[in-house]
C-alpha cells in the first residue's frame, strides 16, 4: 500500500478490505535535564504543579487526535491509552505510551504522538525552570496485530 495515487498525488491509503484484528504499539521518548530540575518533578514542586499527571493527560488526548495532526493517518477507535513517565536518576525522564485498538490499521501513529506531546508538554511545562531540556530518542518499542504480526525494536 502506498499514500501517492497513479499520478503521484498523496492520498488516503484505502483499508477497506482489511481485517479487523486486535492492534496494539508502544513507544517511548527520552528526555535529559539537569538533576536538579527532575528533583523538583519528582517532588512535584514547581510552580506548575504536578507535571507528571498533566503530561499524561495529554498524551492520551494526543493519540485519540492523532488523525487531526497527521495527514494521512486514519481516524482510530482506540480501547486503551496508557502513557506513563519514569524518572531515572539523575537527569533522565522516560516516557512510554501503550495504545491498543481493533481495527483495520495499526495504532504505531497514537503511540508516537502520545509520547511526543507528553514529552513537548513536560517541556512545557518546566521550560521556566530550565531551557536546557532536550527531547532525544522518539522510537517506536513495539506493536503487534494486523497482517505483519509482531514487530520489535532492537535495545
Amino acid at each position: 500500500m502506498r499514500h501517492l495515487n497513479l499520478r503521484g498525488e498523496a492520498h488516503m491509503v484505502d483499508i477497506s478490505d482489511k481485517s479487523e484484528t486486535v492492534r496494539e504499539a508502544r513507544a517511548e521518548t527520552v528526555l535529559r535535564l539537569i538533576p536538579e530540575l527532575l528533583q523538583k518533578i519528582v517532588d512535584a514542586k514547581l510552580p506548575k504543579g504536578d507535571v507528571l499527571s498533566t503530561a499524561r493527560i495529554a498524551g492520551i488526548m494526543a493519540a485519540k487526535k492523532t488523525s487531526e495532526l497527521i495527514p494521512m493517518c486514519h481516524p482510530i477507535s482506540l480501547s486503551k491509552v496508557e502513557v506513563s513517565i519514569d524518572a531515572v536518576e539523575p537527569d533522565t525522564l522516560v516516557v512510554k505510551a501503550l495504545c491498543r485498538c481493533t481495527g483495520k490499521t495499526g495504532v504505531e501513529m497514537e503511540a508516537l504522538t502520545a509520547v511526543s506531546v507528553a514529552a513537548l508538554t513536560l517541556y512545557d511545562m518546566c521550560k521556566s525552570e530550565s531551557k536546557g531540556i532536550v527531547i532525544e530518542s522518539t522510537r517506536l518499542l513495539e506493536k503487534s496485530g494486523g497482517k505483519s504480526g509482531q514487530w520489535r525494536a532492537q535495545q
